[in-house]
Protein backbone atom coordinates (compact mmCIF):
# COMPACT_ATOMS: atom_id res chain seq x y z
CA UNK A 1 0.00 0.00 0.00
CA UNK A 2 1.38 3.48 -0.89
CA UNK A 3 1.33 6.36 1.26
CA UNK A 4 -0.48 9.02 0.51
CA UNK A 5 1.68 11.34 2.74
CA UNK A 6 5.23 12.53 1.87
CA UNK A 7 6.69 13.12 4.97
CA UNK A 8 10.13 14.98 3.97
CA UNK A 9 10.51 17.89 7.18
CA UNK A 10 9.93 21.08 8.21
CA UNK A 11 8.33 23.28 5.12
CA UNK A 12 11.12 25.61 3.86
CA UNK A 13 10.70 29.43 5.14
CA UNK A 14 10.16 31.82 2.70
CA UNK A 15 12.22 34.95 2.54
CA UNK A 16 11.02 36.04 -0.39
CA UNK A 17 7.74 36.88 0.27
CA UNK A 18 5.03 39.77 -0.01
CA UNK A 19 5.83 40.99 3.61
CA UNK A 20 9.44 40.56 3.85
CA UNK A 21 9.41 43.03 -0.12
CA UNK A 22 6.81 45.37 2.05
CA UNK A 23 9.43 45.65 4.87
CA UNK A 24 12.29 45.80 3.30
CA UNK A 25 11.49 48.85 1.06
CA UNK A 26 10.00 50.46 4.33
CA UNK A 27 13.32 49.59 6.10
CA UNK A 28 14.99 51.28 3.02
CA UNK A 29 13.35 54.76 3.69
CA UNK A 30 13.08 55.02 7.62
CA UNK A 31 10.53 57.34 9.09
CA UNK A 32 8.68 57.62 5.78
CA UNK A 33 5.17 57.31 5.68
CA UNK A 34 3.94 54.47 2.56
CA UNK A 35 0.61 53.08 1.59
CA UNK A 36 1.46 49.05 1.86
CA UNK A 37 -2.42 47.97 1.23
CA UNK A 38 -5.38 48.97 -0.22
CA UNK A 39 -7.87 46.34 1.59
CA UNK A 40 -12.14 46.66 0.77
CA UNK A 41 -13.06 47.76 4.58
CA UNK A 42 -11.53 50.00 6.94
CA UNK A 43 -11.90 46.69 9.08
CA UNK A 44 -9.70 44.97 7.01
CA UNK A 45 -7.45 47.94 6.90
CA UNK A 46 -7.44 48.32 11.04
CA UNK A 47 -6.23 44.26 11.33
CA UNK A 48 -3.29 45.05 8.51
CA UNK A 49 -2.26 47.62 10.54
CA UNK A 50 -2.24 45.77 13.74
CA UNK A 51 -0.64 43.13 12.41
CA UNK A 52 2.26 45.20 11.13
CA UNK A 53 2.65 46.83 14.69
CA UNK A 54 2.94 43.79 16.42
CA UNK A 55 5.03 42.48 13.95
CA UNK A 56 2.21 39.08 13.84
CA UNK A 57 4.27 38.62 11.00
CA UNK A 58 8.46 37.70 10.79
CA UNK A 59 8.84 40.43 7.97
CA UNK A 60 8.00 42.99 10.60
CA UNK A 61 9.83 42.20 13.83
CA UNK A 62 10.59 43.04 16.71
CA UNK A 63 7.10 44.25 17.59
CA UNK A 64 7.33 48.04 17.74
CA UNK A 65 9.60 48.83 14.46
CA UNK A 66 7.00 49.78 11.78
CA UNK A 67 4.29 52.00 13.25
CA UNK A 68 0.87 51.98 10.78
CA UNK A 69 -2.75 52.97 10.69
CA UNK A 70 -5.55 52.96 8.91
CA UNK A 71 -7.19 55.53 7.19
CA UNK A 72 -10.24 55.86 4.99
CA UNK A 73 -9.65 58.55 2.10
CA UNK A 74 -11.92 59.87 -0.27
CA UNK A 75 -10.36 61.21 -3.73
CA UNK A 76 -13.17 62.57 -6.36
CA UNK A 77 -15.92 61.07 -4.72
CA UNK A 78 -14.07 57.56 -4.55
CA UNK A 79 -13.58 55.90 -1.02
CA UNK A 80 -10.45 54.23 -0.48
CA UNK A 81 -9.25 51.91 2.90
CA UNK A 82 -5.20 52.66 3.31
CA UNK A 83 -3.11 50.72 5.49
CA UNK A 84 -0.20 53.51 6.07
CA UNK A 85 3.15 52.05 7.30
CA UNK A 86 6.61 53.55 8.37
CA UNK A 87 9.76 51.94 9.49
CA UNK A 88 11.05 53.50 13.10
CA UNK A 89 13.75 51.16 14.39
CA UNK A 90 13.71 49.70 17.69
CA UNK A 91 14.60 53.26 19.34
CA UNK A 92 11.32 55.07 19.49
Amino acid sequence: MSSTVEFVGPPPKQRNTKHARIAGELRAHPKVWGVVRKPKSITRAASAAQAIRGARLPAYAPAGSFEAVARTVTEGGVVEYRVYARYVGTDK
